[in-house]
């Protein structure tokens, strides 16, 4: 089992990621939920090179990014941006589903009915995409020759991944190479 291989700290990001969906009501566990979650840590690797590259200090600002994406269905801004260049305004869409159904209606947070303010309770899944972030992770590590699969790699597996959250990680000075200079002194893998 690949679970096994994780570290204390990588084994806490998933943990957290977790945590992070439940708080949320959301149905499953994604990439979003896995960067707050390696927001959360202290003193581990990832977060090592967070505070270095001063993600950890803009969290505030990396959260309404994530919610604004969410509030989108998802949609990175480079998305939005290949939409408006075909003459569709997501803003717009946004706007009048939210008319229609309330505001985040897109996000899918996966609240039941009848329980305000409570999520849904039990076994969440990981998105495909959170899927292949830890398989990313796994990957990473044994390219290093690390024998386990630490935060960090989780923090490099989606700052390389493409999406909303390298898209959002990248927007806050976090991409796979200021990692890989803060990590280990620069130079490719």
């Amino acid at each position: 089992m690949m679970f096994e291989r994780f570290t204390k700290d990588a084994r806490a990001v998933v943990k957290g990621a977790v945590e992070h969906a439940e708080g949320e009501g959301a149905g499953s566990v994604d990439d979003g939920h896995m960067l707050l979650a390696l927001l959360d840590r202290e003193a581990s690797r990832a977060s090592f090179a967070l505070a270095s590259l001063g993600a950890t200090r803009r969290r505030e600002s990396i959260e309404d990014a994530l919610g604004e994406a969410r509030r989108r269905g998802g949609l990175s801004q480079a998305d939005t941006e290949a939409l408006a260049g075909l003459g569709i305004d997501v803003s717009e869409i946004v706007s009048r589903v939210e008319e229609s159904h309330g505001v985040g209606a897109l996000a899918g947070g996966g609240r039941r009915a009848g329980r305000p303010g409570r999520g849904w309770s039990g076994h969440r899944p990981f998105t495909r995409e959170a899927k292949d972030t830890l398989v990313k992770s796994l990957r990473m590590a044994t390219a290093r020759r690390d024998r386990q699969i630490g935060d960090e790699h989780i923090l490099f597996a989606l700052t390389v991944r493409p999406g909303l959250v390298s898209e959002v990680l990248a927007d806050h000075g976090v991409t796979h190479e200021a990692v890989e200079r803060v990590l280990y002194g620069g130079g490719a893998e």
